[in-house]
């Protein structure tokens, strides 16, 4: 009998401790599961600084000018927004005196200019800020015989003083003349280049010339027309064109970067000394090495 019952007390005491350690067992894992689910909320950011960055990314920004700088825009403002930095940026390409003046006007956070500002633009107080390089290209048809042509031919057919093609080695054909729009970065440093313009600032272009709306309608008149002449950025040159040379150099990067193709012009961002730094962001990139494999792609880098 006394066997019975001290095997008994033996077999409750037994399971009295099992018990107790699957209860304590049990206790400490919902502890652990509690501890993975609770979420770590001071690695979390805070409400006001997540609706800060938001707002930030949300500013616009707005390019305006060159439209031979606006192409290269596009696509460095899709790699800028790639960085999650913003998302709402604007280019609009309206021409070099556009966006300088919308820069002054303070209509436009960042103008886009294809030429040297003028001493009243440079009056202004606007910060200028070179991106790159571009070399303009003299372009015929592709089927007309002359190769090279002297700056002072090229300046005398736009003025109209030189109007046949047989004047310059090449058949007898009246000269089509093709010249941009007024206000066209493109032709400003050309007529700047080339001196076509008279004591007053204005144009010597002859009147006849055939008025083209931007570089691809320049590249059309001419790739069309087998007697015209016109010119666009170096970055711009294809097939449906030919470029001639200038006093025996031809229009490339390495002769522009040299120094020994003449007919060039720096491109430029300006903006107002208190530009919102979020635009300011935005010409750093553009200036980065990032920025500038973009630029080189049609254009000549300033790294």
């Amino acid at each position: 009998m006394k066997r019975k019952f001290l095997a008994c007390f033996a077999a409750l005491t037994l399971g009295t401790m099992m018990f107790a350690g699957c209860s304590a067992n049990t206790g400490n894992e919902n502890k652990t599961n509690e501890a993975s689910t609770t979420p770590a909320t001071s690695a979390e950011a805070s409400p006001e600084a997540s609706s800060a960055d938001a707002t930030r990314k949300g500013v616009k920004i707005s390019i305006v000018g060159s439209t031979t700088i606006a192409e290269p825009m596009e696509k460095l403002v899709e790699a800028y927004k790639a960085t999650g930095s913003s998302d709402n940026i604007e280019v609009q390409g309206n021409g070099s005196s556009a966006g300088i003046k919308a820069a002054i006007d303070g209509t436009a956070d960042i103008g886009m200019a294809s030429r040297e500002l003028s001493e009243e633009e440079k009056g202004s107080g606007l910060v200028e800020t070179v991106i790159a390089y571009d070399g303009i290209a003299v372009v015929v048809n592709p089927s007309n015989g002359v190769a090279d042509l002297t700056k002072d031919q090229v300046k005398d057919i736009f003025e109209g003083k030189i109007t046949n093609w047989s004047e310059v080695g090449g058949v007898d054909k009246d000269i089509i003349v093709v010249t941009r729009e007024a206000g066209s970065g493109t032709r400003g440093a050309f007529e700047e280049i080339l001196k076509l313009l008279d004591e007053n600032k204005a144009s010597t272009i002859v009147e006849t010339a055939l008025v083209s709306e931007g570089t691809g309608a320049v590249m059309a008149t001419v790739a069309t027309k087998d007697a015209a002449i016109g010119f666009v950025s170096e970055g711009y040159l294809d097939d449906t064109v030919k470029a001639v040379a200038i006093d025996g150099v031809e229009c490339t990067v390495d002769n522009v970067k040299a120094g020994s193709y003449t007919i060039s012009r720096p491109l430029i961002l300006v903006a107002q000394p208190s530009i919102k730094a979020e635009a300011q962001e935005v010409i750093d990139f553009i200036v980065s090495d990032e920025g500038q494999k973009i630029m080189s792609d049609k254009y000549i880098s300033i790294k």
